[in-house]
């Protein structure tokens, strides 16, 4: 009777373990630590590429949590929690490039504050 179940009665794909709790805390601290280093220590050249590298961390260490920690892949729950990231991920995206885009057109769009000055001076 050592075979796990799931709600619906079936057998479960994933089985979580302690070493790979271990595997994804031992990685997550590493994930951690190396953008502190860079970030303390001031190793890369500009604070840009800095950011950049950070960012690539980061983006890391959400894969990570979710492998690892909450047991996101194809095989669970017969993929629909996959597709279920997946479409959250692209409404993410359509709603943060359709704001970039919103707020560079009013950036690029607004009248500009010299030529209010020269409204203002107009008989």
């Amino acid at each position: 009777m050592s075979e796990h179940l799931d709600a619906a009665g079936g057998h479960s794909d994933y089985h979580a373990s302690v070493k790979g709790y271990l595997i994804g805390f031992f990685l997550s601290a590493v994930l951690t630590a190396i953008p502190f280093w860079l970030v303390m220590g001031k190793v890369l050249p500009t604070s840009g590429i800095t950011s950049l590298v950070v960012l690539g961390f980061a983006t890391v260490q959400i894969v990570v949590h979710m492998i690892y920690f909450l047991h996101m892949n194809t095989r669970v729950e017969g993929g629909w929690s996959m597709l279920a990231l997946l479409f959250t991920a692209v409404l993410v995206l359509i709603m943060l490039a359709g704001s970039i885009w919103v707020m560079y057109n009013l950036n690029t769009n607004m009248m500009p504050v010299h030529d209010m000055m020269d409204m203002r001076n107009r008989p």
